[in-house]
């Protein structure tokens, strides 16, 4: 049997009747239950004898068969109830075979076996096979029928005659071809054959050609192989390897083809077909040499290997058009016949058995006299079950039991004897993969012996020192319980084939068996093995690997970046802004641009802004890089390799609202782009796939020919549009950005005037740099519920995966719906707390849902991912936990949609939904609402309001700020910084740092705005009744002050470490008073770790918290006001004139030490000196450096998911290559001069430094000093960060 048309004549009608000619003679059937109920009247719209064909029993054992008399195309079957009664079926299963046994189970969508039946006894139903089927006999078994009557049957097939040209192969014999002429070369050339074998090993086809390239065609253990070579080498270069299909050893018949098309081919084996690159070296065919059926080498130019011969039939081997087994026949002179060679199909009948469910078992009595001494069991299995029983039986007068089973895929011999310990035997390994194994067990002379799979297997011995010997057997399991046949099943039911089963050396007739002549049976399928490979082909996706049992597959999507029973959803996120979303900050992360599609997630740098969230994609060469001169050639190009494949590039270029990438170029008496005859000397090839040539520079437009200078008319020669064109002999530059996308990214650089003598230059290709995702924020509002978006069909049929968002304040509505003539999907909100995902592909309608708990129509964002696939359906709402259901096991797979995909809406214009959607994605892929909404009424396009969802993840008092697409974080009243204000601004200072920040009038107003106090009527803008204040610090110094804060009316508040490491707070609120002192309890708070302190005032009542101790409250007894204040000072405090002498002298000698995250009310004055220093009220004195010192930790989410990128060009740190040098052919030299360079640079680096740190001094200490953290000053300084990416602000300087 095949499921194939070849041999039918093209253009020819297959639809024409094949039973209603036959002789009743053409009919069998399992019973009938009178003669005029026989088989042979079963044939359509006939009235003779009772009207039909009807068993002598209704039950799913009985059968009908037709003998066709020769194969046959069959491309339909209709069926009809016995005329004029109550007897039709109403489900039925449709077997095929070529020689009236083995027979083949025919399956729609290859999982669903059962075809629809009858209604009544007359009217007929015709059903239309998917998939042609070539079959010498037709066996129809019914399921089910009308419950008020019994099994009644006339049927017909439709289809046409079906011609081949059959050879049969007895594993000895071969054909050998040479073609002569020698074929010539064709653009395409294609192989076509089926074969039918019961071996799971041997080669099919092999065909050489002088040029030592050779193909083969082969199965390896029922799977098929096709093999290509290039010479005569064994290494693993010279042999490219395919692998298709399974079960190919089922001696039922199989298709397969090969086309070549220049660099790839297309595999197929029966219905499934497999596109193939081929590397280079074997894209050559010159085959003039073929064997078939043989692997033996042609004119002994190569041996394959021996006992590789096929042993089968083949049918209508065809290459390039040339049918080689009618060669055969016609006995060409270019065709050779080695050994046994027929053209006819002669093959062995075995039959076999399925035991299809936990409730099969074969009962057999004992078939042969008992010995007193010897016994002997046989049998072949395959199953993809680890576990299930084999066999049982009682010992002789019932004192013990045997056990043969299958556990941990290992075959067990278990025998229990009252009174003793159990015996116990094992042997074999890895038993459920699907091939044929034997199993004998042999009981001969008290040596009881269990063999699995012959010589070539293992064996296991045991000397019992009592008699075992048979009675009845159970072979798969156990009859129902309450039987009294005294059967116990210890381990799991059999599920899967056997054959030849054998007790002492006699084979068991299995057709008696089916015809109730002997033994008992229940749910067995006879005559058959109903064996399915569940993973071919493999229904994990993303290179899943696929573990099967009898009735389910299961995916390990372990190392494979994808989450779900088929590996479908990626678990990565699709851009950083999707990230950001999340409350991730800056840091690698794993990126899937496509979501479920097929490329795959790599790591990107996200930096995430408190403006915009950048990807930031590395090259292998981001440095400033020197130009050498290269003898022999007048031009020096660069070639740029991405970290990010090129799929993923094209896929983050597109779904950017902007990219750029920053081009420089230093130059002396190096021109750029421009000579006198106005040819363009230097160029840069950017954009998808190869690129093109471009020769605009870096800030310019498109075509211009220019450098961003000649756009701003800053060029240092008005006559030239490039600094670098001047020809200067002073160092110039031409730098900027290239932001049009479709030229990005830069994939070579071409500088074309670099061998002049005098000539100089470096330059730099930044990384490329993008940010806002178009695909997060596009949303659509729907403000009625008749409203909808219409897309073009979705296309899930195995797999289907939706997310979005939405936010709403109606109870219900529909987000999506998509129908077809029968199947259906569509998401909706059922009710204000539930989500319902619903669909049908063929068996009936399936709902997942799940219920929040709590209010979904609250007006914020609310996130939905479902997921369908051949074996489960999954609905999560928001971070709570996904709801499943299971596809049943043997159902229709295929989703059929036909109708326009329907969003926010339904096609009847009911049920609508009314709200926001957002980020809607049908399998990784984005719909464009925003556009398809601005042409559709009652739709608008974007939906502001995030806010009130995202809000939240702006920390440490930062303020949420809406935007049209997005949302951000305002850290102006936080201490912090960062996307989120989540980043501690944090310092280290000397004793001789003295911040200083000067309150203003409007400032103090928002202080007591802040804090809600009432201002004193004295002054009224500088007056405090309530403080809160926060800070971290660090230091191993006793006593130090922290922070202060003065007035204009000597009064004061001091934060402050004591001699004790103890910390103080002291106001002095009264003048005329001293400092009240509250001390704190909590000691040792100078030992170099790092404390958090939080004060809060009310009048009178202080509150003091120090890391996680308990809160300590005081209260003041001298004022509550803290009138005019003047100034904050952090570290030294130069006007301490208020001070007492204690106090002064602690403020003389400064702070040593952190101090991170000063916040006073909303002041940050740390934040404002390091960040601000140039728009804020504050002076700065003495060395400043930011540090990262008062981090406690990092996130730990971007901890995980994070890592440093390897491989990048260039250095960071002090004594590293400040350049990225191209290097010379010699070695040596290229040292010789990189070590001057170094020197070189190196002197000029601590003259400049030198010269800097004088003119600091020169500097009056009243002004803002801030010292910055690290200044590139040196020539062709180029730094990055390992952490935080490419650096933002790069200065560099040419000496």
């Amino acid at each position: 049997m095949l499921f194939s048309s070849f041999g039918v004549a093209r253009g020819e009608a297959c639809h024409s009747p094949l039973v209603s000619t036959l002789l009743p003679s053409s009919f069998r059937s399992s019973s009938q239950l009178s003669s005029s109920h026989g088989p042979g009247f079963a044939k359509l719209n006939r009235r003779e004898g009772a009207g039909g064909w009807s068993p002598l029993s209704s039950d799913r054992y009985q059968w009908l068969e037709v003998d066709l008399g020769r194969r046959t195309q069959i491309t339909a079957v209709a069926t009809q109830g016995r005329y004029g009664s109550s007897d039709w079926l109403t489900a039925y299963l449709l077997m095929f075979s070529d020689t009236g046994h083995n027979w083949k189970q025919y399956r729609q969508e290859d999982n669903i076996g059962a075809f629809p039946g009858n209604s009544n006894a007359d009217s007929v139903v015709h059903y239309k096979l998917q998939h042609p089927v070539i079959a010498h006999y037709v066996r129809l078994i019914p399921l089910d029928w009308n419950p008020n009557g019994r099994i009644g049957l006339r049927l017909e097939t439709y289809g046409c005659a079906y011609n081949s040209d059959v050879v049969s192969f007895d594993g000895h014999s071969s054909l050998l071809y040479r073609l002569s002429p020698r074929p010539r070369q064709m653009t395409t050339e294609s192989i076509s054959l089926k074969f039918k074998t019961l071996r799971n090993s041997g080669t099919l086809f092999h065909a050489e050609g002088w040029s030592e390239h050779s193909l083969t065609l082969e199965l390896e253990k029922g799977k098929l192989l096709l093999v290509l070579r290039k010479g005569r080498s064994s290494s693993p270069d010279s042999r490219h390897l395919v692998s298709l299909g399974s079960l190919l050893d089922n001696q039922h018949w199989h298709k397969v083809a090969v086309e070549h098309h220049s660099n790839h081919l297309n595999l197929t084996v029966d219905k499934n077909t497999l596109w193939v690159q081929i590397p280079q070296r074997f894209t050559h065919w010159d085959h003039d040499q073929m064997s078939v059926g043989a692997g033996q080498g042609l004119s002994s130019r190569r041996s394959l290997g021996a006992n590789r011969n096929f042993y089968g039939c083949l049918e209508n081997l065809v290459y390039n058009g040339v049918n080689l087994v009618d060669l055969a026949k016609q006995r060409d002179q270019r065709v050779t016949v080695k050994g046994n060679v027929t053209f006819s199909c002669d093959e062995p009948i075995f039959v076999a058995m399925t035991f299809t469910s936990p409730q099969s078992f074969l009962w057999l009595p004992r078939v042969t006299e008992p010995s007193l001494m010897d016994m002997s069991v046989g049998l072949q299995f395959r199953t993809w079950n680890k576990a299930g029983l084999l066999l049982t039986f009682d010992l002789p007068n019932q004192e013990g039991a045997v056990w043969l089973y299958l556990s941990k895929a290992m075959l067990h011999v278990q025998i229990h004897k009252p009174g003793r310990g159990p015996l116990e035997l094992s042997a074999g390994s890895a038993l459920n993969d699907g091939q044929w194994h034997s199993v004998e067990l042999i009981s001969r002379r008290g040596r009881l012996t269990i063999a699995v799979d012959g010589d070539e297997g293992a064996t296991a011995h045991a000397s019992p020192s009592f008699l075992v010997t048979t009675g009845q057997l159970f072979f798969g399991g156990c009859p129902s319980q309450g039987s009294s046949q005294g059967c116990i099943n210890p381990s799991r039911a059999f599920q899967g084939c056997m054959r030849l089963l054998t007790v002492d050396n006699q084979q068991v007739d299995l057709i008696m068996v089916q015809q109730r002549l002997m033994g008992n049976y229940s749910h067995l399928q006879i005559d058959m093995c109903g064996i399915i490979d569940r993973c071919s082909p493999n229904r994990c996706e993303h290179g899943g690997s696929c573990s099967q049992s009898w009735s389910t597959f299961h995916c390990n999507c372990s190392s494979t970046s994808y989450s779900g029973a088929t590996c479908h959803s990626s678990i990565y996120e699709q851009s950083c802004e999707a990230y950001k979303h999340k409350g991730n900050t800056s840091g690698y992360y794993y990126i899937d641009v496509d979501g479920s599609g097929p490329i795959r997630p790599q790591l990107i740098y996200c930096n995430m802004t408190e403006d915009k969230t950048w990807m930031v994609i590395q090259h292998n060469n981001t440095e400033l890089t020197r130009v050498r001169p290269s003898p022999g050639k007048n031009q020096h190009s660069a070639r740029f390799e991405y970290a990010s494949d090129e799929e993923q590039l094209a896929a983050v270029i597109s779904q950017s609202e902007h990219c750029e990438q920053e081009l420089t170029y230093h130059c002396r008496r190096s021109r750029l782009l421009h000579t006198p005859d106005g040819s363009p000397l230097s160029w840069w090839v950017g954009g998808p796939g190869e690129g093109k040539m471009l020769t605009y520079w870096g800030g310019a437009p498109p075509s211009s020919q220019q450098c961003a200078c000649s756009l701003q008319g800053s060029c240092v020669d008005p006559k030239h549009h490039c600094n670098c064109d001047a020809d200067h002999t002073e160092w110039a530059n031409d730098s900027g950005l290239l932001t049009h996308k479709e030229n990005l990214p830069v994939r070579s650089l071409v500088l074309g005037d670099v061998q002049r003598p005098g000539s100089e230059s470096a330059y730099r290709v930044g990384p490329l740099r993008c940010h806002g995702d178009k695909n997060v924020w596009n949303a659509a509002f729907f403000d009625k519920e008749t409203s909808y978006l219409h897309f073009p069909t979705f296309h899930g049929e195995l797999s289907a995966d939706i997310s979005f968002l939405f936010k709403t304040t109606s109870s219900s509505g529909v987000f999506l719906e998509n129908l077809g003539i029968k199947d259906f999907i569509r998401i909706e909100l059922s009710s204000s707390t539930e989500v319902l995902f619903s669909f049908d592909v063929g068996n009936g309608p399936l709902e997942v849902a799940v219920n929040a708990g709590f209010p979904l129509n609250d007006n914020r964002w609310h996130r939905i991912r479902a997921e369908r696939n051949v074996k489960e359906a999954s609905l999560r709402l928001d971070e709570l936990p996904a709801a499943t259901q299971e596809a049943p096991a043997d159902g229709h797979i295929h989703l059929q949609l036909n109708s326009q995909l329907f969003i926010g809406g339904t096609a009847s214009r009911q049920k609508g939904f009314r709200g926001c959607i957002r980020s809607l994605q049908l399998n990784g892929v984005t719909l464009d609402l925003e556009e398809r909404a601005k042409i559709t009424p009652g739709v608008q396009a974007g939906c502001p309001g995030h806010c009130s969802s995202y809000g939240s993840l702006c920390q440490n008092q930062g303020r949420c700020v809406e935007r049209s697409n997005s949302f951000s974080c305002n850290c102006g009243l936080s201490a912090y910084t960062g996307a989120f204000c989540d980043r501690e601004v944090s310092a280290s200072l000397k004793s001789g740092t003295s911040i200083s920040y000067t309150f203003k009038e409007q400032v103090v107003k928002e202080l007591n705005r802040s804090n809600g106090a009432l201002p004193s009527a004295i002054y009224p803008d500088m007056t405090l009744r309530a403080e809160n204040i926060s800070l971290s610090f660090r230091t191993n110094q006793s006593p130090a002050l922290l922070l202060y804060v003065g007035s204009y009316q000597r009064e004061y508040l001091a934060l402050l470490l004591n001699k004790h490491d103890k910390l103080e707070v002291r106001y002095r609120l009264d003048s005329s008073k001293g400092a009240e002192i509250l001390a704190s309890k909590a000691r040792g708070l100078a030992n170099g770790q790092l404390h958090t302190v939080t004060i809060s005032r009310l009048a009178d009542a202080v509150s003091v918290q120090i890391d996680q101790n308990t809160k300590e409250d005081f209260n003041l007894t001298s004022d509550v006001e803290f009138n005019g204040i003047r100034f904050l000072v952090l570290g030294r405090v130069h006007d301490s004139g208020e001070l007492g002498p204690e106090l002064a002298r602690l403020a003389s000698l400064g702070f040593t030490g952190c101090l991170s995250a000063v916040l006073f009310n909303s002041v940050s004055p740390l934040k404002a000196a390091l960040l601000h220093p140039d728009t804020s009220p504050v002076t700065v004195s003495g060395p400043l450096v930011q540090s990262p010192c008062g981090s406690t930790s990092t996130n730990p989410y971007a901890a995980e998911t994070t890592h440093h990128q390897s491989g990048q060009s260039g250095s960071v740190g002090t004594g590293q290559p400040l350049v990225n040098a191209i290097r010379r052919d010699s070695a040596v030299i290229g040292g010789v001069i990189a070590v001057v360079i170094f020197v070189t640079v190196s002197a000029l680096a601590i003259m400049a430094r030198f010269l800097y740190r004088r003119k600091g001094m020169c500097q009056s200490q009243g002004k803002k000093t801030v010292k910055p953290d690290d200044s590139p000053e040196i020539p062709f300084s180029s730094q990055t960060s390992s952490h935080n990416g490419p650096s933002e602000n790069r200065r560099e300087y040419f000496i």
